[in-house]
Formats: C-alpha cells, sequence, structure tokens
C-alpha cells in the first residue's frame, strides 16, 4: 500500500475570531496544533508523504500560509506538500474540466465536506491508493499509528464484507475515549447525543478489533482508494461531514469498520461559541434527515434507516428530531446566558434550515454521479502532480512525484 496522511489545518487572524470552523489556529499562536501534530508524526514507522490542506479567509491567507510553510520545511522527513489557494485552484481548474455541470464547491478549501474531496483529490493526483486524515489538534500516540491505520484495509469480513474505510478513536486529554456527560443541564434533556453516543462507543470497545461502526472519527479516518473513488464527501453538510461519509458509502453499499486499536489523542483549542455549534447542528440534522429520506427512494442506492443505526446516531436522521432541536432550542433559550442566539434559532433557525434542505437536499445525489468519472481523470496525473509537488513543497525540499500506485 502507499498511504498519504492528510490533515486539514484551519487559520484565522486572532484568537477569539468568529469563523466558520470549529478550531482555527490564531496566526500569532507560538507552538500551531499544526506543529504538535506533524511533532507526533516524526515517531511514526511508514509515512511516506503528508498533505496539509491550508484553509484560511482572505484576510490572513498569505500570512497562514508562512506560518504553515515554516512548519511543515521543519519536518522534511515526512515529505510535506502544502495545498493552498494556489494549489486547489488548479486542482478545482482539473475538476472543472471533468466535470463542467457541477454547482458549487464541491472540491475546494471551503465548507467541511469540499475540504476532504480536495484531500481525496490531491491523493489520487499522487496515486496514493490510502488515505489516512488526520486533524491538526490531534496526535499519533503510538510507532505503529500507521501500520495500525491500514490494518485489514482491502481485506474481507468472514461474512465477505470487504473492509475499504475504517475508523479508529480519539481520547481526551483525561484519557478518556467518551463523551463528557458531566455537565448535562435539564435545558438538554432532548440534546441525548452524548449518553446515546457513549451506548455506542463502550460496546465498540469490548466488541472484536474490527467491527461494523455506526461512527466514524475524522481525525482518525482510512480509506481505501476502492471506497474514496468511488463516494465523495458531501459539500453540503454544515457540520458532521465525517458521520455522514458512513451515510454515503452506506447509500453505495459499502461500509465503516470501527478498529478499536487505532486512536489518537485530541487535544482541541477552544471552540466557536455554543450558540453558533447548535445552529450547525440544527442545519446538518435536518439537512441528512431529509437527504437520507430522498435517497432512500432512488432506484440503485441503499436505504439508510434510523432502526440500522442504534443507538446512535439513528435517532438524530429520524424525522422527530425537529422536535429534539425545537425542545433544545426553547429550553436553553431560557436558561443559558446567550438567550438571545437560542431564542432566534428556535422562532427562525430551524425554519431557515428546511428551507436550506429544501434548497441543497438532492445537491448530493447529483455530484455523486460525477464523482467516480472524476476520480478516475485525476488518477495519478503526472503532469498535474508535478505542478502541485513544485508549488506546495515548502522551501528546502525536492519536488520528485515519486511512484504512482495502480489501483
Amino acid at each position: 500500500m502507499n498511504p498519504v496522511v492528510v490533515i486539514p489545518t484551519y487559520w484565522c487572524k486572532s484568537e477569539g475570531q468568529e469563523g466558520a470552523y470549529d478550531h482555527a489556529t490564531p496566526l500569532d499562536k507560538p507552538r500551531p496544533e499544526l506543529e504538535t501534530c506533524l511533532s507526533s508524526l516524526e515517531g511514526v514507522r511508514g509515512v511516506m508523504r503528508v498533505v496539509v490542506l491550508l484553509v484560511a479567509p482572505p484576510a490572513c491567507e498569505d500570512g497562514a500560509r508562512a506560518r504553515v510553510n515554516a512548519v511543515c520545511a521543519s519536518h522534511p522527513r515526512l515529505n510535506p506538500l502544502v495545498i493552498g489557494h494556489p494549489e486547489a485552484v488548479l486542482v478545482r481548474g482539473a475538476t472543472s474540466a471533468i466535470s463542467p455541470g457541477m454547482a458549487g464547491e464541491t472540491v475546494s478549501l471551503r465548507g467541511y465536506g469540499a475540504i476532504r474531496n480536495m484531500g481525496l483529490a490531491v491523493a489520487a493526483v499522487l496515486g496514493h491508493d490510502v488515505v489516512v486524515f488526520m486533524d491538526d489538534d490531534e496526535v499519533a500516540l503510538d510507532p505503529e499509528f500507521l501500520v495500525d491505520g491500514v490494518y485489514g484495509l482491502g481485506r474481507m469480513t468472514r461474512q465477505d464484507l470487504p473492509i475499504l474505510a475504517k475508523s479508529g478513536y480519539f481520547i481526551d486529554r483525561s484519557d478518556s475515549p467518551l463523551a463528557d456527560e458531566s455537565h448535562a443541564a435539564w435545558q438538554d434533556k432532548a440534546w441525548t447525543k452524548r449518553s446515546e453516543f457513549n451506548a455506542w462507543m463502550r460496546r465498540a470497545l469490548s466488541s472484536t478489533r474490527i467491527s461494523r461502526s455506526n461512527y466514524v472519527c475524522g481525525g482518525c479516518m482510512a480509506i481505501h482508494a476502492e471506497a474514496f473513488t468511488r463516494v465523495a464527501f458531501d459539500p453540503w453538510i454544515t457540520r458532521g461531514e465525517d458521520l455522514d461519509y458512513l451515510f454515503d458509502l452506506r447509500m453505495n453499499g459499502l461500509d465503516v469498520w470501527f478498529d478499536n486499536a487505532w486512536r489518537v489523542r485530541h487535544m482541541p483549542p477552544p471552540s466557536a461559541s455554543a450558540p453558533a455549534r447548535f445552529l450547525q447542528d440544527v442545519y446538518r440534522w435536518v439537512y441528512e434527515s431529509r437527504k437520507l429520506e430522498d435517497a432512500g427512494g432512488r432506484i440503485g442506492l441503499h436505504k439508510v434507516t434510523p432502526e440500522s443505526l442504534m443507538p446512535y446516531p439513528g435517532p438524530w436522521i429520524a424525522p422527530s428530531v425537529r422536535k429534539r432541536i425545537s425542545r433544545t432550542a426553547r429550553a436553553r433559550a431560557f436558561a443559558e446566558p446567550e438567550h438571545g442566539a437560542y431564542l432566534d434559532i428556535w422562532i427562525h433557525g430551524l425554519k431557515e434550515a428546511d428551507h436550506y434542505a429544501d434548497e441543497v437536499g438532492t445537491s448530493y445525489l447529483s455530484f455523486q454521479s460525477f464523482w467516480p468519472r472524476l476520480m478516475e481523470s485525476l488518477w495519478d496525473d503526472k503532469a498535474l502532480a508535478e505542478r502541485l509537488l513544485g508549488m506546495g513543497t515548502p522551501a528546502g525540499r525536492g519536488s520528485s512525484t515519486g511512484e504512482g500506485t495502480a489501483r
């Protein structure tokens, strides 16, 4: 196998700046999360290339590029490649030429799903047959991190099911793999994601090493080319694009498998405001339930049901999720300090999420129909690879493409 580690990194101008992404690194942070992540990979066996996807608003793009280039240049053993705006323009140009009818930013450095697709597209251009996703606020804990990541990929289960996508999991600073339920409050009585997730995780951790997954950790995820050249991430999902990818794979007859021996440590910086995250979740779950309902009636797609995903995330893709959203927004409007923000979500946010789902609910299924042909055209494109490596290799590194890998 010829795996590549792909790491999205999000940057902002200053500490506390409100942005579109949960965890963004300020330009003046002395030791950015990316440095800690790459340092942890220095001790990992078998790292052949690391692709860093640089996401930054135009106002601080140049400064972020300088910081990221400096961080990457200090880790030459990892063979780093930075994909920022100029490199993304090249890739988007190639994808537009292949599928000129695609609307929106489906392969880009804007939007969680589109950013993941950019990572898959670059991997295809460079001929890597396995993509291992990490997040920049996570660290590898073991020299065998990559060996564990590709363990079982490309093989069949005892039931003759292919293992083409895998998820590990993360532990927090207290070494716990479980979501924190210690601060559960009455206003979140309907917002029970954490307890439902924990019920599933406890079962998965006590099962065999490889089991069918209901969960995806986007920062500890491995995808074989047989899966990522067939199924794209959804560019229209507002957050949770990793779990959504599990739904997308199932719609296309594939599965994500959980590896309870593969893990990373999650060390996130302070998050965006709670109302902003909640509003993204409102859009996410309304859109998710609408998309899966529509896909269930399409010929050639497998139906993904809430019952098949219990105890988590089944309840969150059921039509009843709208009641959970409404009850939680109303309760938080009374109980939380940001009562005005939650009141607005209760009055307007759910309706706006419905409108968004109506507007783009079938967009992913249309885009997905282009994806296999797009990836086939990009695969091992040596001319494009030379250009990307020439532009994105930090100073002091060579720009050899290496050997492509045939699927």
